[in-house]
């Protein structure tokens, strides 16, 4: 098995045409596509969506019992 890295562009279809050089004998190929997962949107990050819907309890910070550890419930 032979590896190739081609440069190539999506397109606005979600495309890719590729160009293999001439040496490939046409035959059945893998392709494998890497890519930065980048958002489709270029929209800032919009601030304070869930102000006031979280809510943290007065004990978060009090030390679990032992049979959380022990048994696995609280």
């Amino acid at each position: 098995m032979i590896a190739l890295e081609l440069p190539a562009e999506i397109d606005e279809h979600n495309q890719i045409h590729l160009q293999l050089p001439e040496k490939v004998a046409p035959q059945t190929a893998k392709v494998i596509v890497l890519y930065e997962d980048k958002p489709l949107s270029k929209k800032p990050m919009q601030l304070g969506l869930f102000a006031g819907k979280i809510h943290m309890s007065d004990d978060f910070d009090a030390p679990l019992p032992d049979s959380f550890w022990l048994e696995g419930k609280l």
